[in-house]
């Protein structure tokens, strides 16, 4: 294999093994929780409970997350102290108010909290986290250096129906001195007094600019690093700079600006003291981020394959290959771009469950629909990939025998020698049995002579030596194996064999080959005083006996 297509292959590969590993990171991060709706008639899953709504939206994990931020921020602590559950044990000595202004309080210095679209909105909340059937995890908090778990439980209202509240686990850890918590902040040390006492959503003002501020930083900050890298990386590597590989470095610099960006925007906004509460609005517009990023790279590593692969197929002349992997990109492209905005729609608060549905229903009747038009396409796909035949070879396909023309999407032509054209659609051509004589490098020699029954074995023996020696002295015909044998004496004479490859690709060359040494072994037949054997018959003449008597011949073979 020349050391240039090696090379490509090596190229191709690395490509598809990325592609793969950006596609499960994209499938990583989508949330599992999408499921298929519940229908009708369905006995095997029960249909879920609905209840009545809660005036605080305790009803899932989601919804007391938000009112208990919303109240706090709004300093409506007495509102916010119903998002956290009473311990019975400590009846009236629990002081709800005051744990919730702790709780607001370090959350807003050393709290973490998911997310929007990774918090369960489901009553049940998420059951496949480890917690148990009553709890949830939504966060973290850090309390000298030591990081746990922000968990909200299940409990029954007055009428029975679940809520959720901060655990008890929770709230236990939370130190009730607020005072003995650093509050300050780089943002609240750096703003102007108007700023800070002027608040929207709950929020300072002062808070919603350094946002934006932050957000335009870490735009520029990302870019300028990216492109630094990008512009070292050649110069570091000399190779980089030549294509493919430096395509494949530019298909990597927008999506990592992205992420780069949104990285360094959630850490400086943590860092600098940004409230927890705009840094959830934010949230899902860094995930959405996330994933426009990944997309965009996926986007573009299809491109990059895409333009090698073709290019290779069009130093091969391969025009079919070419449409092909024209076709396969912009499948992959639809398929990628419907998968993002389902991802982002979820991200957003969107019910995608309804439009998974539709799209599978909708897949099985277009490949219902489509059947053999889908086959022949994989067809195509396969012939392409595993090469059986290439146009301008000669094959046996099935009862047919000629020379390829074409390789479409959806069929193949073949020209047979009577110079027909015989079309065989290509999900049927790649389940025949295909013979191609284009990849044979040599030529199988076979002839059998039969001599007459009267042969002695001398000369036999001297017919024997002498085809050998036919073989052996021919610059054409390969010495491994070149053989002539004695096999059998049957009815039709003595059977000679002769065994041998000759050495051309050419049907021409071994057709003029084997033409000189037919004539050379009939010549050493004729040679050594005996011959072929000729097809005889013994004529019988027999009498009928009936009413009109005639001569009929009889005609038995020999």
């Amino acid at each position: 294999m020349p050391l240039k297509m090696l090379n490509t292959k090596i190229k191709i590969s690395f490509a598809l093994r990325l592609l793969l590993g950006c596609l499960l990171c994209l499938v990583t991060q989508y949330p599992a929780s999408a499921q298929l709706p519940v229908m009708p008639g369905d006995t095997a899953r029960p249909a879920k409970p609905v209840y009545p709504p809660d005036s605080l939206g305790r009803r899932t994990p989601r919804g007391t997350i938000d009112g208990f931020l919303k109240a706090s921020y709004q300093e409506n602590y007495e509102r916010a102290a119903l998002y956290i559950r009473r311990d019975p044990a400590l009846k009236k000595k629990q002081n709800t108010i005051r744990q919730a202004k702790a709780l607001q309080a370090l959350l807003e210095v050393n709290g973490r909290i998911f997310p929007y679209s990774w918090i369960s909105n489901e009553p049940e909340g998420k059951t496949d986290d480890n917690l148990g059937p009553n709890l949830d995890r939504i966060g973290a908090v850090t309390i000298d250096n030591e990081s746990f778990d922000l968990i909200l439980e299940s409990v029954k209202d007055k009428e029975g129906y679940p809520v959720w509240l901060f655990s008890t686990q929770t709230i236990e850890r939370i130190p009730l001195n607020v005072n003995d918590l650093e509050t300050t902040t780089f943002i609240s040390d750096i703003s102007p007094a108007f700023l800070q006492n002027n608040k929207w959503n709950g929020v300072p003002i002062a808070h919603w600019i350094a946002t934006i501020i932050l957000l335009i930083g870490s735009y520029l900050l990302a870019s300028a690093i990216t492109r630094v890298i990008v512009f070292l990386i050649p110069r570091i590597y000399r190779k980089a700079g030549e294509e493919p590989y430096f395509d494949f470095i530019r298909a990597f610099s927008l999506p990592a600006q992205l992420y780069l960006a949104i990285w360094s925007f959630m850490s400086f906004s943590q860092k600098a003291g940004i409230s927890l509460v705009v840094r959830q609005h934010f949230s899902n517009l860094a995930l959405i981020i996330g994933f426009v990023a990944v997309i965009l790279l996926i986007w573009q590593l299809l491109d990059v394959i895409g333009m090698v692969t073709e290019q290779r197929m069009k130093r091969y002349r391969n025009q079919s290959a070419v449409s092909a992997i024209l076709f396969v990109r912009r499948a992959l492209k639809i398929a990628l771009v419907i998968v993002g905005a389902i991802m982002i729609l979820d991200t957003l608060g969107f019910d995608v469950t309804t439009g998974i549905a539709a799209l599978g229903i909708g897949g099985i009747a277009l490949a219902l629909g489509t059947q053999k038009t889908v086959e022949n396409f994989v067809g195509s796909v396969t012939i392409i990939a595993d090469q059986p035949v290439r146009v301008g070879d000669f094959c046996r396909i099935g009862e047919f025998t000629g020379t390829i023309e074409r390789i479409g999407m959806r069929a193949t032509q073949v020209r047979t020698n009577a110079r027909t054209v015989v079309t065989i659609p290509n999900g049927e051509l790649s389940s025949l049995k295909i013979e191609n004589f284009a990849h044979r490098e040599r030529f199988w020699f076979h002839p059998v002579f039969y001599l007459r029954v009267e042969t002695t074995p001398d000369q036999i023996r001297h017919v024997i030596q002498e085809l050998r020696r036919v073989l052996l002295t021919h610059p054409r015909v390969n010495p491994e194996p070149a053989r002539v044998r004695f096999i059998e004496v049957g009815l039709n004479g003595i059977k000679i064999e002769v065994f041998s490859y000759v050495d051309t690709a050419d049907m021409d060359v071994f057709l003029e080959i084997q033409e000189e040494l037919l004539l050379q072994m009939m010549d050493v037949v004729a040679a050594s005083g005996t011959g072929f054997t000729l097809p005889a018959q013994t004529i019988y003449f027999a009498k009928d006996h009936g009413s009109q008597q005639s001569d009929s011949p009889i005609i038995a073979p020999d």
